[in-house]
């Protein structure tokens, strides 16, 4: 290695020389600066929702759907329990509170005429559950499609568009 040497007036005296980083320090450090990139960049993604500003997407309308046509009404349906099917005999009961949405041939009004006509259908679905049925992220979905099904069948097809569940309980 060669020396560094300051000269000041006659005298030339040795000055230690700054010691260089090691390669393993430096490989550190790069990959240190990248993860902090990487991840600072991946939670601003996540955070801020993938670059949709909130405000367009909620003033902007759906293709193929009218804004005035949305449903505003609602049916209210009182809340169900009913028991479960069980093979070891034990008592499972399932607690149902959902809305109907009227369809295109429905009214809140003719929902509310036939509801005891809808709520007879679902009476036997129900009580054909299973606890193992009610298990899953798709159970929830299975049992709306299903509950749709016999709502239009009692009621006329179309006059139920969806089913809002807002409690689904399994005790």
């Amino acid at each position: 290695m060669s020396e560094i040497v300051e000269i000041t007036g006659d005298e030339a005296t040795p000055v230690a020389a700054k010691p260089k980083m090691s390669r393993k320090k430096l490989m550190i450090i790069g990959g240190a600066a990248v993860l902090a990139l990487g991840g600072g960049g991946g939670a601003y993604m996540f955070l801020s929702g993938g670059g949709h500003d909130v405000d367009q997407v909620a003033e902007t309308p759906t293709e193929g759907h009218d804004a005035a046509a949305a449903p505003t009404n609602f049916v209210d349906v009182p809340p169900m329990m009913v028991n479960l099917r069980s093979p070891d005999g034990a008592q499972h009961m399932l607690k149902l509170r959902f809305m109907l949405v009227p369809g295109p041939k429905g009214s809140t009004d003719t929902l509310k005429k036939k509801l005891p006509l809808i709520l007879d259908a679902y009476q036997p679905f129900l009580r054909e559950l299973r606890p193992e049925d009610l298990a899953g992220s798709a159970a929830v979905f299975r049992i709306k499609e299903e509950m749709l099904l016999r709502a239009n069948n009692a009621a006329g097809a179309g006059s139920v568009s969806d089913i809002l569940i807002q409690d689904l309980v399994q005790q």
